[in-house]
């Protein structure tokens, strides 16, 4: 019977290798996938899970944020009145036809003129160009 035991044992030593050297193959093949898909995943520039939450969380912060800002906002003018744009001045019937004709750089730099904006010369039309008698003419 030694025989017999003896087999066995050699038997079950040899399946216990077996497994072992599965196990080490099934680990490398993971090892491997898992490095492959993290490649692949990085080619793609997808977000990772700690960068998304990151985000998140800024994101309800800012709306908590703006939330607290316009009910601050209201409490300070209840009537919602927003503050009035500046007029622009209308070009009169008069001044039309010489913007017209100077094309929409010069009408836009003729408006800047009547506003009182800075003109530099090098902008600035020619001196008859909009019909007005220059002094000295």
């Amino acid at each position: 019977m030694t025989s017999q035991n003896r087999f066995l044992d050699d038997l079950s030593k040899l399946m216990n290798n077996a497994m072992g050297v599965a196990q080490g193959a099934k680990n490398e093949a993971e090892t491997a996938v898992k490095g492959w898909i993290d490649r692949w995943l990085a080619e793609r520039d997808f977000v990772t899970r700690e960068e998304f939450e990151v985000v998140r969380e800024m994101a309800v912060k800012s709306r908590t944020e703006a939330t607290e800002l316009r009910a601050r906002l209201d409490r300070l003018d209840p009537a919602g009145a927003a503050p009035a744009a500046p007029a622009v001045e209308p070009v009169s019937e008069v001044e039309a036809p010489a913007s017209q004709a100077m094309g929409d750089a010069g009408a836009s730099r003729a408006t800047e003129a009547r506003r009182g904006d800075p003109v530099s010369e090098a902008e600035a039309p020619p001196s008859g160009a909009m019909g007005d008698n220059a002094p000295g003419r």
